[in-house]
């Protein structure tokens, strides 16, 4: 364990030093003439899940119950505390370098980085060697749900719903199965989906969309979800960036834009 740790912390060094150097032989690769201009003044709209149910139900678990998430999924419930801060996330958006993909406050660049959101989601550290990649065949929604529900076509094809462009499935629906389902571990499933789809990942005020369940129905491989919860925080900065005004849909731990 000791020499994997060592391997990876030379590597690392390895990394940075040809990265340093390959910039001062090579310059940017950005255009010959750009000029980086950060906004004075961003402004965000913050709407997000009501997240009191949650809360409750997460309240009113057993410590069994508990421990057996904490296993599974981490220490994500924590993140039902957390105050969002609509300050803090017009920050973001007006310091983001889109150019070099980090925040920069002066002459000050600062990166966000998986280690970073690995503590931030308290992760499983069984989940640090796989990394989630989109299947080439995935199953439907209505398939994937239940899977993760272990409930019946039936049932689970009458509560699919249709938003916009995208399938999803309402909350009160996950709500309503945590609350009645005999099966303590799919009980606790459907929880860590219900996290995942309106704090993570949120597209749509109380419903639970379909990407976030193609993500979610392979965490029972080991893989960690934290290099894509990174991506869609770049992607949705860059969002921001590209446009004047900047309506952000929240849900509690992420941007979504």
């Amino acid at each position: 364990m000791e020499n994997k740790l060592l391997d990876k912390v030379e590597n690392s060094a390895v990394v940075r030093v040809w990265s340093e150097k390959t910039q001062l032989e090579k310059g940017d690769s950005l255009m010959e003439g750009y000029t980086l201009e950060l906004w004075d003044f961003t402004y965000i709209s913050v709407t997000q899940n009501n997240l009191q149910e949650l809360k409750k139900i997460w309240a009113q678990w057993d410590d069994e119950t508990k421990q057996l998430f904490y296993y599974n999924y981490g220490d994500l419930p924590y993140l039902l505390d957390i105050k969002v801060d609509e300050h803090l996330f017009r920050a973001l958006a007006q310091f983001w370098n889109s150019a070099y993909s980090c925040f920069t406050f002066g002459e000050v660049d600062l990166v966000p980085t998986l280690e970073k959101y690995t503590n931030l989601l308290r992760c499983p550290r069984i989940q640090e060697d796989k990394v989630y990649s989109k299947a080439v065949n995935i199953p439907t929604f209505v398939k994937k749900l239940m899977n993760i529900l272990a409930m019946s076509e039936q049932w689970v094809a009458g509560r699919v719903k249709q938003k916009g462009d995208n399938k999803c499935i309402p909350w009160k629906s996950l709500r309503d199965l945590i609350l009645v389902h005999p099966d303590t571990k799919k009980k606790v499933d459907v929880f860590a989906l219900s996290i995942y789809g309106l704090m993570i990942f949120p597209r749509a005020l109380g419903y639970v969309d379909e990407a976030v369940t193609d993500l979610f129905n392979r965490l029972d491989k080991r893989v960690t979800p934290v290099p894509v919860i990174l991506a869609e925080t770049f992607r949705s900065l860059n969002a921001c960036r590209s446009s004047e005004l900047l309506p952000i849909e929240r849900a509690s731990s992420d941007t979504k834009t």
